[in-house]
């Protein structure tokens, strides 16, 4: 089980969460926190590929491109 130290900020907070009732105890709180981790990095994923596609998307209305051949990529998939 990993021990988790806070700074007393973070503690005196975190206590005065479960004292109002949002969480029962230490560890849901820190699984809020941790849950609202993973949400930020997979919105912070979705838009570096919403950028890229974006990127592409300009690429092609500009005639940037080449046009793909499945042959030429995977030859042995035609066999």
């Amino acid at each position: 089980m990993p021990n988790v130290h806070l700074t007393k900020p973070m503690q005196e907070y975190a206590e005065a969460q479960i004292r109002s009732g949002a969480y029962a105890n230490l560890s849901e709180v820190v699984r809020a926190g941790m849950r609202a981790i993973m949400e930020k990095d997979g919105a912070r994923a979705f838009y570096a590929l919403k950028a890229e596609l974006e990127a592409a998307a300009e690429e092609v209305e500009r005639g940037e491109y080449v046009d793909f051949d499945p042959r030429v990529f995977e030859p042995d998939a035609f066999r």
